[in-house]
C-alpha cells in the first residue's frame, strides 16, 4: 500500500488506486493512516464487487492444503471458509502477492486467496471459487492522483481534522456541515500516532470544494478545529 502512495508522490505513475473500506470487515486502517501524510490528492473513488478464489499449485486438492496466505482483509473476508475446512491463514502483504508467494513455495499444502486474475497471471489452479463469507462483499476503491477533480455537479469531498480534547469539540466541529445542510457520508477516527488518545477524524461529504457553501463549511470548520487537511474532491459513484 505504501508503495502506490510513494510511486504517485514521486510522480512514477500518475494515479494510484488504493482500497478505503469494505462491506463486511471496514475500513482499512493503513490507507486512513497513509492518508494523514500523504501529498497526494484524492481524485476518485469505485466500488467493486469482490470475489476471493482459494489458489495453489496445479495438481492440488482441497484435502492436502493446511496454510493459506493473503491479505489480512481477504482473510477476514473468507474467514468461514477457511474455519469449515480447517485451514490456518497466514496473513501476507497482498492478495496477488501471496500467489506468487505459494507458486515459489512448490508445496502442496500451501495455498493462498486472490482473484481469479492472479490465478491466471500466475499459472495457478482455483481449488474453489466465490469463497467469501457474503455475496454482498464489496471494496471501495480511492484514486490517488496529483489534482483535485474538476467539478461533475454530483461530487463528494474528503478531509482529516483534529479538534481540542475537550466536551463537545466533535459536535461543534461536525455542526460547521450540519447547519449548511451538508450530507455526511462517512466518518472515521484514528489514533494520533505520537500522542495518546488523541484522534483525528476523517469525513466525507457530499458536494465540491468549489462549490460556495463546501467553501463556508470548511473555512468555519477551521476555525472550530485544532488542523484542517484537504484531501480532495471528486465525482461521487452513485452506489456510494
Amino acid at each position: 500500500m505504501r508503495g502506490v502512495f510513494h510511486a504517485v508522490e514521486a510522480r512514477e505513475v500518475a494515479f494510484g488506486i488504493v482500497p478505503i473500506e469494505n462491506s463486511y470487515e471496514g475500513s482499512i486502517n493503513e490507507t486512513y493512516d497513509l492518508l494523514a501524510t500523504t501529498t497526494s490528492k484524492v481524485c476518485g473513488e469505485v466500488t467493486v464487487r469482490v470475489r476471493h478464489c482459494l489458489i495453489a499449485r496445479q495438481g492440488t486438492k482441497l484435502s492436502q492444503i493446511r496454510i493459506v496466505y493473503s491479505h489480512p482483509q481477504a482473510l477476514a473476508q473468507c474467514a468461514t471458509f477457511l474455519r469449515a475446512h480447517r485451514l490456518e491463514g497466514v496473513p501476507s502483504y497482498d492478495t496477488a502477492g501471496s500467489v506468487k508467494l505459494v507458486k515459489e513455495m512448490q508445496s502442496s499444502k500451501v495455498a493462498a486467496i486472490a482473484s481469479r486474475r492472479a490465478a491466471r497471471l500466475y499459472a495457478m489452479q482455483i481449488i474453489s471459487e466465490g469463497i467469501e463469507a457474503t455475496g454482498t462483499n464489496y471494496t471501495r476503491f480511492l484514486i490517488l492522483g496529483r489534482k483535485i477533480a474538476s467539478r461533475s455537479g454530483d461530487d463528494k469531498t474528503s478531509v482529516i481534522f483534529g479538534v481540542e480534547h475537550s466536551p463537545g469539540s466533535l459536535y461543534r466541529a461536525l455542526h460547521a456541515l450540519a447547519n449548511r445542510k451538508i450530507n455526511l457520508t462517512k466518518i472515521e477516527s484514528r489514533p494520533v500516532k505520537d500522542t495518546p488518545w488523541q484522534y483525528n477524524f476523517f469525513v466525507d461529504f457530499q458536494g465540491h470544494v468549489q462549490d460556495r457553501v463546501c467553501q463556508q463549511a470548511l473555512k468555519d470548520l477551521q476555525h472550530r478545529s485544532t488542523f484542517v487537511k484537504m484531501l480532495g474532491s471528486y465525482p461521487r459513484e452513485s452506489s456510494s
